[in-house]
């Protein structure tokens, strides 16, 4: 009998979403019906959303595409050899070539769509545990050096030094400690979390297990999204499985140091992102802000010392353990040192994960990457970071993407999510929306997020009404001013970022003259 092919059909959420079951279930049936012989993996995303499903097949010179492609198409597909890599309508060719793929530094993201994600092999074989391999011949400060030294900055939005969080919980003393993976990705255009704990969750437990390894806990929860119920799936098999094989639990590879891992199913509020709002959810409170001091690197979890990271930062860990910190500082600019995973959705024609060292530019990743709009209209807008995150303007296309150089000009990478918009859209709506997203979300705590963005939107409305315009936009500036300074945490702190951006690079879209204008 012939040797199986071996072919991939993805069984990521985005793939899902569009047949990749069906087109899955039609490879198994047709090649059953033929009698060819194939070993059908079920692997992450490539990222390449525009393309899902996408088929690969392993030929002997490297793995070859199609997409996307539907039920329907397979057997036109079989007709034409794509066992073999065969010439078809739907080919893309060697899948590295792929130039959205090809012109990428995948570092984070290096075993995404390569491997079968809950296959401890396939892990192994990708240099996976390779990380906390060595952190465990190292000691926790040794460990926490590494992290230091490589520069990697918090991935969810706030860009704090990794190895100065992780520095105070080794520090700090305490019977317990906990290591908190804050996995409720809830910013609009983002889905590089949940990419990771579909498409290769072994990598978070194995960064996880190394950050306990750091600071000396034993325990460790991730707080996924619940609306993510294949990341909860896929991360509660991965542990599962990286336990029995002796990779968490009582005894880590061996060593006598233990490291227990679970999944907490988060509670559907935007607001439990937030690192505090998620421990009081965490431990069966009502999800609202904690006052700091005290930091949770001192006072977390449950009163303990806690190192809180998002899924990617902990994702970039057992790399720059394995490598070496030089190895990852070597990517980027300035202070932004590695890659971030950006994320680009909205109406961009190409919409997907690109990874790539800080310092290219939003124009670049627009149009050599996404292809510009997915109508076909011009780019009027970008939101950049999440719904909290500023409208960029086509005047700021050609600064990097670095977190100074966006902070200068009070913008935020934040969690690397970019949402495009076209010439079509109403900066007034999109900044009214922005109001009211922090209305409805808003934990209450604090007035000036919980009572200031119900008046947002009472006064947008007035501005868009034009109901005494000139001194609406002035009472608009007031309470924004007042939002930012006064507000508990980034959920008021931020949402005047898209407001004041819209309204400052769009003034035509509020009713008010541009600059031009005024100075004819």
């Amino acid at each position: 009998m012939s040797q199986a092919v071996k072919v991939f059909v993805p069984r990521d959420a985005a793939a899902l979403a569009v047949g990749a079951d069906a087109v899955a279930a039609m490879l198994q049936a047709e090649c059953a019906r033929r009698g060819l012989a194939v070993e059908l993996v079920r692997n992450g995303s490539r990222g390449m959303f525009w393309l899902e499903p996408l088929v690969e097949v392993a030929t002997p010179h490297g793995r070859v595409a199609y997409g996307p492609v539907a039920a329907e198409d397979v057997p036109g597909l079989l007709d034409a050899g794509l066992l073999h890599g065969g010439a078809h309508a739907l080919s893309l060719g060697p899948t590295e070539q792929i130039p959205f793929l090809a012109k990428q530094e995948r570092l984070t993201f290096r075993r995404m769509g390569v491997t079968d994600p809950l296959s401890l092999d396939d892990y192994a074989a990708h240099e996976g545990w390779e990380g906390l391999r060595r952190a465990l011949a190292l000691d926790g400060a040794a460990i926490v050096e590494q992290v230091t030294q490589s520069g990697l900055r918090g991935r969810g939005g706030a860009a704090f030094p990794a190895g100065i969080k992780w520095k105070t919980v080794l520090q700090a003393g305490a019977a317990q400690k906990y290591v908190v993976c804050n996995a409720d990705e809830g910013d609009s255009g983002t889905f590089s979390d949940r990419m990771v704990m579909e498409g290769d969750p072994y990598m978070l437990i194995e960064g996880m297990a190394i950050a306990a390894l750091a600071v000396g806990a034993t325990r460790g929860y991730v707080y996924i999204r619940s609306e993510y119920p294949h990341a909860i799936a896929a991360m509660r098999e991965a542990i599962a499985r990286a336990e029995a094989a002796g990779f968490l639990g009582a005894n880590l590879c061996g060593s006598g140091r233990a490291f227990h891992l679970e999944v907490r199913k988060a509670a559907g509020s935007y607001v439990c992102g937030e690192e505090t709002a998620m421990l009081e959810s965490l431990e069966g409170k009502r999800g609202i802000v904690r006052a700091k001091p005290p930091l949770p690197a001192v006072a977390g979890l449950f009163g303990q010392p806690s190192v809180i990271n998002n899924v990617i930062t902990l994702a970039s860990v057992p790399l720059i353990l394995a490598r070496g910190a030089a190895f990852y500082r070597d990517y980027g600019m300035g202070r932004s040192r590695g890659t971030l995973p950006f994320q680009l959705a909205g109406n961009v024609r190409q919409g997907g994960l690109v990874e790539k060292a800080f310092g290219l530019t939003l124009r670049e990743l627009l149009h050599d990457f996404g292809g510009g709009t997915a109508s076909g209209r011009p780019i009027k807008a970008v939101q950049v970071g999440g719904p909290l995150g500023t409208y960029v303007p086509p005047s700021q296309w050609d600064i990097p993407l670095d977190y100074e150089a966006y902070a200068a000009v009070g913008a935020v990478l934040g969690h690397g999510g970019i949402v495009v918009h076209d010439d079509t859209a109403d900066m007034s709506r999109l900044a009214r929306y922005a109001m009211e997203f922090c209305a409805i979300e808003s934990c209450g705590k604090c007035t000036p997020c919980r009572i200031g963005s119900t008046r947002g939107v009472e006064v947008i409305d007035r501005i868009r009404n034009n109901q005494n315009r000139a001194q609406q936009v002035h009472l608009l500036r007031d309470l924004c001013d007042t939002m930012v300074h006064g507000s508990l945490c980034a959920m008021g702190g931020m949402t005047p970022y898209p407001v004041l951006s819209a309204l400052n690079h769009y003034p035509q879209d509020f009713g008010l003259e541009t600059p031009d204008q005024q100075a004819a």
